[in-house]
């Protein structure tokens, strides 16, 4: 089976330029610790799962439309705008881009969603018929997870691949039910309140009585545990908001067909790509 590889540009970017230990400059001067690291870890991701398709996506500075249900929504990110430039890893895409053209792979921003409704375009999209691996830390990628489709966890020597076992061994649902366990246990990164008196392991104690969200909230009066019961039923309405936030339907236009993500690794370096773009 033929593999694709999808990389969540913006979360690896984030996740290596605060990760680094300290500010490294490129032959001109420049801050590069982000681009170091992010090209680094892309090709050791590319060793790892060696794709025959490649594709990398950015969440670009657009206007959210999760933010019109629930303008809490990622309202607790930092204001970039408010710090100079070279301290954002934002300074550093430009050159990442490069980093990109010069190996010849695939990439682009968002203009009206978020890179998640892409990965999950392409996971739902070819599933079926490729082996696709998602690189991201972003847990809520977890419910596209299938038989065919994982999601690599980049963590250097420590790095994860995680699969229908991994999800239930961890939280105790199924990957179709994520999106649910979400909703109820609520997501602090995106800023996402959930249902008081609702933990992880009630969550997925729940969604092992209920076949989802919906028949829990219809079904509120067998919850045993009268606080539970209170809450689903006092929550409803924000529970389906929140399921509205947190699922992912792959439904929006994707970048790139198929045959314009065609890749395949040469050997080079980091240093060498580095060089290539005038960093080194």
């Amino acid at each position: 089976m033929e593999r694709i590889l999808l990389i969540d540009g913006s979360n690896l970017l984030f996740q290596m330029f605060y990760g680094m230990p300290a500010r490294i400059a490129g032959a001109n001067g420049k801050a590069i610790q982000g681009t170091l690291g992010f090209v680094g870890a892309l090709l050791k991701i590319v060793r790892m799962t060696e794709p025959a398709y490649m594709a990398v996506l950015f969440d670009g500075e657009c206007t959210n439309p999760r933010t019109e249900l629930d303008e809490a929504y990622k309202a607790n990110r930092p204001d970039y705008a408010r710090m100079p430039e070279e301290d954002t890893p934002f300074s550093q895409l430009p050159d990442i881009y490069a980093a990109l053209d010069a190996l010849g792979i695939c990439h682009a921003e968002t203009t009206d969603c978020e890179a998640d409704d892409w990965l999950a375009g392409y996971a739902l999209r070819y599933g079926g018929a490729y082996a696709v691996t998602i690189a991201s830390q972003d847990s809520d990628l977890f419910q596209l997870i299938s038989e065919n489709v994982r999601v690599l966890r980049y963590r250097g020597e420590k790095t994860v691949l995680c699969d229908r076992a991994y999800i239930w061994d961890k939280l105790g649902v199924t990957p179709e039910q994520y999106a649910a366990f979400k909703s109820l246990t609520g997501d602090s990164s995106d800023h996402i309140r959930g249902a008081d008196k609702i933990g992880p392991k009630t969550a997925a104690a729940l969604l092992n009585q209920f076949p989802d969200l919906e028949g829990m909230i219809a079904g509120a009066g067998e919850i045993r545990r009268p606080s539970v019961r209170e809450s689903v039923l006092r929550n409803a309405a924000r529970l389906r908001l929140n399921y509205l936030l947190i699922k992912l339907t792959g439904t929006t236009e994707l970048p790139f067909d198929l045959p314009e993500m065609v890749w395949q690794y040469k050997g080079q370096t980091t240093t060498e790509v580095l060089r290539a773009i005038g960093l080194r």
